[in-house]
């Protein structure tokens, strides 16, 4: 998994309430178990039309957004089932970081399982983020890991909470199996202790 440190890019607007996993990758597309490949299919029914045609009017279709890196979101999102596939298509598409008010538990667990950071502002805050996400070509934010900020175009810094484990295993890039790995002396100590002990075992 890429480490993540400090993300610099262009933040896509996308003020919409309670916006679920079928809304991030409609479920015809669950039937892959690749994690690539799923960036083109990303809010497909927002956007594209049913002849396959681009919506101009989404925002990811926009010119100044379509390098997006960064997602600014209304509150709870990533409801609905749990279909890991939503932060596969994210990612894929170059999405590192979503920024909201609040996610859902599922969704927000999975960010971190494939590099994602979602950062969880306050309703205040997120309004000048999506002031700064709509000024197009100019809506560049930095969130750095390290020091939990967030910097808009201006200047302006927000500070964001993160569980300290959670920064940790993105820092270093390290999902579920690679955290378990990073305690293979434990582990290994364990199993020569327990053998030891039970040797009939």
């Amino acid at each position: 998994m890429d480490k993540f440190t400090t993300l610099t890019g262009v933040a896509a607007p996308l003020p919409i309430i309670n916006i679920d996993t079928d809304m991030i990758i409609p479920k015809q597309y669950l039937k892959t178990i690749k994690r690539t490949g799923l960036g083109t299919a990303l809010f497909s029914e927002m956007r594209y039309a049913e002849d396959g045609s681009e919506n101009p009017d989404f925002v990811l279709n926009k010119p100044a957004y379509r390098e997006a890196k960064i997602i600014v979101a209304g509150d709870n999102f990533g409801c609905g089932s749990s279909r890991e596939h939503a932060p596969w298509a994210l990612l894929d598409f170059g999405i590192r970081c979503v920024i909201s008010t609040s996610f859902a538990d599922i969704f927000y667990n999975n960010c971190f399982k494939n590099g994602i950071l979602p950062v969880v502002v306050t309703p205040e805050q997120l309004a000048m983020l999506q002031d700064d996400a709509e000024r197009g070509a100019n809506a560049t934010l930095t969130v750095d890991l390290v020091s939990q900020t967030i910097k808009g175009p201006d200047g302006g810094e927000i500070h964001f909470d993160i569980d300290p484990s959670r920064k940790h295993a993105l820092l270093e890039g390290l999902d579920d199996i690679g955290i378990t790995m990073g305690k293979g002396d434990s582990i290994s100590a364990y199993e020569q202790k327990s053998a030891e002990a039970r040797p009939w075992i």
